[in-house]
């Protein structure tokens, strides 16, 4: 590498390091990080803001703001509070099984579509349960943005890198269904029995609460029925158009922009109002972010260390996978795993072709695909959802640290990852 590059590597460390410690703002290390990269150039202008590999990802900042603008217009309605009280009285004030119906919608949801956008709309309704109970909200929201990263693994259209892997190789929508929704299935159940045992001391008991509770009525939650209609239609019509999105051609940035645009025009609420609810720091914290990643991959730090790893172990496959498996979860845990697969995806299509293409080979794109996607869950800032749900909580005044997170993340991430071992043998070797 360059003396760039080991320049880069140490910019992005010491932002990374700040970030961990909390010493400093993490939007303010982002920016700080990013700006410092563009000075030193080791990236550039053209590069940060209009490079698909290796800038801001304008897709992904323009999803999330227009699904942010949609969950505000919501939080109008009482929509959040009828489900609140609905999901409390179903599983009859009892903390655990209300955590368990928030994990299976999560987990099912994400993989029918993005998981930040499944975050964006469970934690509201989180938030608001947990308030009537009086529980802590901060286990219930981590438990559910892993929860989001583990579901996005099952579907081609879960979670963005699943997207990439199957531009490169050929995988259809079946092949991951087939593959990964088995698997997901199984760490899905593991997560709920880790959850029992993490979150022990959160699952306290109030009956007077529960009382209160099971008193309240969901209709009267509802404040503007019109509302409501109006805004299950246009969420409807964006998530339809989600699922279409290869028939329309049209990103789902622009699905979700258009969406929230849409819904606020027919709202009448105030557009002010509503703009006080979408998550602006964490926009700018991922914009940061997207361009310190992209001075890592201008200078071909990732690019060599991707190199390297899977040099090694060519010809070979299970050490491969083994590799490819460890190496992309680590990887992915501290670095956005969008950039880390687009990097990845053409020096394992090689490495696929070299073992024939076909069959046993493509144990490669699974071991890709499932290390990048739970990897994700490791670290606060591994994933996207992992960021929106800290936002959230931050302005609900319930501040999740980066290792209040990770210390939780990393033991289901470990444990999931592991899980995958056995299943990747019995299914290809």
């Amino acid at each position: 590498m360059t003396t760039l590059s080991w320049i880069a590597v140490a910019v992005f460390t010491m932002a990374y390091v700040l970030i961990a410690t909390e010493k400093i703002n993490r939007v303010a290390v982002a920016l700080g990080g990013a700006s410092i990269m563009l000075a030193l150039g080791a990236t550039d202008a053209e590069h940060a803001f209009f490079s698909e590999e290796a800038g801001i990802d304008w897709n992904v900042i323009f999803l999330l703001l227009g699904m942010m603008l949609i969950v505000g217009v919501l939080k109008h309605t009482g929509l959040f509070e009828y489900v609140a009280i609905w999901s409390a009285k179903k599983a009859r004030g009892r903390p655990f099984p209300i955590m368990v119906i928030l994990l299976v919608v999560t987990g099912v949801v994400s993989a029918a579509l993005d998981n930040v956008t499944t975050v964006l709309l469970v934690a509201p309704v989180t938030l608001l349960v947990c308030e009537r109970l009086g529980v802590p909200p901060v286990p219930f929201l981590i438990a559910e943005v892993l929860a989001s990263n583990i579901g996005g693994t099952a579907t081609l259209v879960g979670d963005p890198p699943n997207i990439i892997i199957a531009s490169r190789s050929g995988l259809t929508f079946n092949d991951f269904l087939s593959v990964l929704a088995p698997f997901v299935l199984v760490v899905l159940i593991v997560l709920v029995l880790l959850c029992r045992i993490m979150f022990r001391k959160a699952f306290r008991y109030d009956a007077e609460r529960v009382k209160q509770v099971m008193a309240l009525r969901e209709s009267d939650a509802i404040r503007d029925p019109r509302l409501v209609v109006i805004s299950l239609v246009v969420l409807g019509a964006v998530l339809v158009a989600f699922g279409l999105h290869t028939v329309l051609h049209l990103e789902p940035s622009v699905v979700a922009l258009l969406g929230g645009l849409l819904l606020l025009a027919l709202s009448r609420l105030d557009a002010t109002e509503v703009a006080k609810d979408v998550e602006w720091p964490t926009l700018v914290f991922f914009a940061g972010l997207f361009v310190m990643v992209g001075g890592l991959v201008e200078t071909g730090v990732i690019d060599t260390l991707a190199r390297s790893a899977t040099g090694a172990v060519e010809g070979k496959l299970w050490p491969a996978t083994m590799l490819m498996l460890w190496a992309s979860a680590g990887l992915s845990a501290i670095v956005d795993n969008i950039p880390y697969v687009a990097t990845m995806s053409p020096i394992v299509s090689e490495l696929v072709n070299a073992e024939g293409g076909l069959g046993k080979a493509q144990v490669l794109w699974w071991a890709l695909a499932i290390g990048a996607d739970l990897g994700g869950n490791a670290t606060a800032v591994g994933a996207s959802a992992n960021v929106v749900v800290l936002g959230i909580a931050e302005r609900a005044g319930h501040r999740i640290s980066f290792w209040g997170f990770t210390k939780y993340g990393l033991v289901v991430t470990v444990i999931s990852v592991a899980l995958a071992v056995p299943y990747l043998w019995l299914r290809f070797f």
